[in-house]
């Protein structure tokens, strides 16, 4: 990761990046997973992510398995480290097909406790959600720097579960009341296109449709 973010540093091609690890098993987790590593960029178009040459060789010299998702963002508040990495119009389409959604914070340290104690639960209980088809928890830095990605068949089951769970609802209303992120963002994306694999497959199978022209 260290390596990688000079190439990014220099690209301005790309607009925004992240480079993140993730928890064990790609889950929300306090055990660091010392293998599976994640990156988070908004590039101009496809052909300018796949010709960064550097990064790409690497992976491929190195990795044994990899996961891409091209994404369209569709909304988005809040902020990553002050800035606003997303841009998208108002009077986007809405999303007809699966979903992903980001949601990212800095968490203060004396919340920490509160923090962890709650996101497990409601994790579970998003995997049993209708419509719910995979995610990945991931951060900048261990405890306090953390972000979950997870993709939808579609915008009405994320929203079933965002609004309709009890579990998910009283955890957000902690969020506001106990005041615990000093810096947040919440994001939507269309899913254009999956390539790859994670842990073996991939999600995407026979759930989206390549809409990669739309780029």
């Amino acid at each position: 990761m260290a390596i990688h973010r000079i190439p990014l540093a220099i690209d301005k091609k790309c607009s925004f990046w992240k480079l993140m690890g993730s928890g064990r098993n790609g889950t929300f987790d306090l055990n660091p997973d010392w293998q599976q590593w994640a990156l988070l960029a908004v590039w101009e178009d496809k052909q300018d992510f796949e010709n960064s040459s550097f990064i790409q060789s690497w992976w491929k010299t190195f990795t044994y398995e990899k996961w891409t998702i091209f994404m369209e963002p569709l909304n988005s508040h809040g902020k990553w480290d002050g800035k606003e990495p997303f841009s998208f119009t108002e009077n986007a389409k809405p999303a007809d097909g699966p979903v992903g959604v980001l949601t990212r914070a800095t968490i203060r340290f004396n919340k920490l406790k509160s923090f962890w104690k709650n996101v497990d639960p409601v994790a579970k209980i998003m995997e049993k959600a209708p419509g719910y088809i995979t995610s990945v928890g991931v951060g900048e830095a261990p405890f306090f720097r953390q972000a979950t990605f997870s993709i939808w068949e579609s915008m009405d089951t994320m929203k079933a579960f965002a609004y309709g769970s009890i579990e998910h609802g009283e955890v957000i209303k902690k969020t506001r009341q106990q005041n615990w992120y000093s810096e947040e963002l919440f994001a939507r994306f269309r899913i254009l296109c999956s390539e790859g694999t994670l842990n073996g497959n991939n999600p995407m199978d026979g759930i989206t449709t390549n809409k990669m022209d739309e780029l």
